[in-house]
C-alpha cells in the first residue's frame, strides 16, 4: 500500500493536462495583455471581437473600474490591438457583452445603465443599436425578479433572443453564484429560473453557454473535481423544464491546472475561452479550433492514477493542539457535492474514506479553538491513503489566525472567488463563539509606494470586515488595520517570500 504524508496541511492540485496542439493564443497576441482578458464574444460577421478588460488605466473608473468593453477588429486575417468601446456602452460598473442580434444591429450588455452617466440604482440588461457614429445609449430592459447580488453578471443571450442564461447571487442561490435562466415569450422575459442541484453546487458555478440548438450548457465551476481553480464543464438537458440535466462532464480538452472560464462555441466553429495559464494570475484569451475538439471525456484526468485504482481515498491522521501537541478531539467536515463528517477521538486520531474524483474544502472545528480550513484535490494522488494532520491553535487573547486562502485580485480590493469558503469558516466560528473579539489586520509586501500599500491593506481589511457583517457578524465585534508592508514575516528578496508577506490574519483581542 503506499501511503502520503504531510506535516502542515497544504492544497493538492491535479497534474496538469497539457493543452492540446490545437489550443493557440497567437491569434491573439495582440489583444491579450498584461491586464485580464474576459467575456471574448465574435460579432456574427465574423470581423470584430468584443471582450471584457478589467483594472486597465484607460477603463470609465480607471484602474479601479471591474471591467470595460474593448473591441479588435479583424483584418488581413490578424486580430488587431483592442481600443475601448466607447461611453455609450461602457461605465463604472462591470461592463460584458451577452450577445448580438443575428445581423449584428443589436448588442446586448449585461447590467442596466443611468441615463446621467453614472451607475443605475435598477438591475437588468440592456440593449445598444448600432447607428452610424456607433453603438447608441443602452434602453434598459427588465427581467421580472432579476436580482444579482455579486459584483459581476455574464452570461449569454442567444442568437434568437429567446434564452437569457446567466450566473448570479440571487433569490435561491445554493452557493456563491448558481446558474439561472430566463426565457422571452410573447416578447417579455420570464422570472429567472435556477437550474438545479445537477448544475449548481455549493461553490460556484460561472461564466454559462450554450450550444446553437440550446440542449448543451457550458459553465465553468471550483465545486466539482477539476484541473485547476475553476474548470469547464459541459451537461446536456434533458426535457424542457431547464432543471434536469444530464451529469457535468469535465471539458477535459480545453482544462488546466489554472482557471478556465468563459467558454463560447461560436457559429464560425471557433470556441473561445480564457485560461489564467502562463498569464501571471489574469485570464488570456484562448482560442480552440474546430477540429481540435475532444470527444468530452475525464480519461486525462484519471490516467495520473494506476490501474485498478480505488475509486475511494482513505485519509486518515490527526487533530493537536498546536502549541502542546497534544491529541483534540474535533469535528472534520469534508465538503463537496455533499458534506462528509468524521470526529477523532480523544487522543485526536481519526479516518475517513472519501470519493477520489473529488475537490473538497475542509473545516475542522473543536471547542475551545479556533476553525481550520484546508483544501484537498483527491483526484491527483496516486495513492491508497493519505495521511493528514491538523493543527489547530486555542481560542485566547493574541492568537494569530493567518486566513492564507483569502486573496485579492493584484492591487485591487476586489476578492479572488476562492477566498470566500474561508470567510466562510470565520463566520461560522464568530457565530459559535459570540464572546470573541477580533481585529483583521492586512498586510502587503515592500514594492511599491509604502503610503499606497498601507492605504490598500486597509481598504482590503475593510472589504472583508464588510463581508462578515453582511453575515450577520455585529461591527462592533471587529477591528480592523491595515500595516502595508511594515510587518514582514519573511525576507523580501523572492516572489516567494512576498507571497507570504501578503496576506490578511486576524488577532482575538477578546475571549
Amino acid at each position: 500500500m503506499r501511503k502520503y504524508s504531510v506535516a502542515i496541511v497544504i492544497s493538492f492540485f491535479f497534474a496538469t493536462t497539457a493543452l492540446g496542439q490545437n489550443i493557440v493564443s497567437v491569434p491573439f497576441k495582440l489583444v491579450n495583455s498584461e491586464f485580464d482578458e474576459q467575456n471574448p464574444v465574435i460579432s456574427p460577421d465574423g470581423k470584430a471581437i468584443y471582450f471584457t478588460l478589467a483594472r486597465h488605466p484607460q477603463n470609465t473608473n480607471g484602474k479601479k473600474d471591474l471591467g470595460d468593453i474593448w473591441i479588435s477588429l479583424k483584418v488581413n486575417n490578424q486580430w488587431t490591438a483592442p481600443v475601448h468601446g466607447g461611453s455609450a456602452i461602457n461605465d463604472a460598473a462591470y461592463n460584458a457583452v451577452l450577445g448580438f442580434s443575428p445581423d449584428g444591429s443589436q448588442l446586448f450588455l449585461s447590467n442596466h445603465f443611468s441615463k446621467n452617466g453614472g451607475i443605475a440604482s435598477t438591475q437588468g440588461i440592456s440593449a445598444s443599436r448600432k447607428t452610424d457614429f456607433g453603438w447608441s445609449i443602452p434602453e434598459n430592459i427588465s427581467v421580472p425578479y432579476f436580482l444579482n447580488r455579486s459584483e459581476f453578471l455574464n452570461g449569454m443571450i442567444n442568437s434568437e433572443e429567446t434564452i437569457f442564461i446567466f450566473s448570479a447571487d440571487s433569490y435561491g442561490t445554493r452557493g456563491v453564484e448558481d446558474i439561472y435562466v430566463s426565457l422571452k415569450k410573447e416578447g417579455r422575459w420570464s422570472e429567472p429560473i435556477n437550474l438545479g442541484s445537477s448544475i449548481n453546487t455549493t461553490f460556484q458555478e460561472l461564466t454559462p453557454s450554450l450550444s446553437a440548438d440550446g440542449k448543451t450548457i457550458y459553465f465553468s465551476s471550483n465545486g466539482r473535481q477539476g484541473l485547476g481553480g475553476f474548470d469547464v464543464y459541459s451537461s446536456t438537458r434533458l426535457d424542457d423544464t431547464w432543471t434536469s440535466w444530464s451529469e457535468p462532464v469535465n471539458v477535459a480538452s480545453v482544462n488546466s491546472e489554472a482557471r478556465d472560464l468563459f467558454y463560447r462555441v461560436e457559429s464560425d466553429g471557433l470556441t473561445l475561452f480564457t485560461t489564467t495559464r502562463n498569464s501571471d494570475g489574469y485570464g488570456d484569451i484562448r482560442a480552440l479550433a474546430d477540429s481540435a475538439r475532444l470527444p468530452l471525456d475525464t480519461s486525462r484526468i484519471v490516467d495520473t492514477r494506476q490501474r485498478g485504482a480505488s475509486s475511494r481515498l482513505s485519509v486518515y491522521g490527526k487533530t493537536s493542539d498546536s502549541k502542546t501537541g497534544g491529541g483534540i478531539s474535533a469535528k472534520l467536515s469534508f465538503k463537496a457535492d455533499s458534506t462528509f463528517s468524521s470526529s477523532s477521538a480523544r487522543d485526536g486520531k481519526f479516518s475517513i474514506e472519501v470519493a477520489r474524483e473529488r475537490s473538497y474544502t475542509i473545516e475542522i472545528q473543536a471547542a475551545g479553538y479556533v476553525n481550520l480550513f484546508e483544501r484537498l484535490n483527491s483526484g491527483a494522488l496516486n495513492v491508497s491513503s493519505l495521511e493528514l494532520n491538523f493543527k489547530l491553535q486555542p481560542i485566547e487573547v493574541g492568537t494569530v489566525v493567518n486566513l492564507k486562502n483569502i486573496l485579492f485580485y493584484m492591487g485591487t480590493t476586489s476578492l479572488l472567488e476562492e477566498s470566500y469558503p474561508e470567510l466562510d469558516v470565520v463566520v461560522d466560528f464568530l457565530k459559535s463563539n459570540p464572546k470573541i473579539e477580533i481585529q483583521l489586520e492586512g498586510h502587503t509586501d515592500n514594492r511599491g509606494d509604502a503610503k499606497k500599500n498601507v492605504i490598500l491593506s486597509q481598504q482590503r481589511v475593510d472589504r472583508i470586515k464588510n463581508y462578515l457583517v453582511a453575515k450577520g457578524i455585529p461591527a462592533r465585534k471587529i477591528k480592523g488595520k491595515g500595516f502595508g508592508g511594515s510587518k514582514p514575516i519573511a525576507a523580501n528578496d523572492t516572489e516567494e517570500a512576498r507571497k507570504l508577506n501578503r496576506r490578511v490574519e486576524f488577532v482575538i483581542v477578546k475571549d
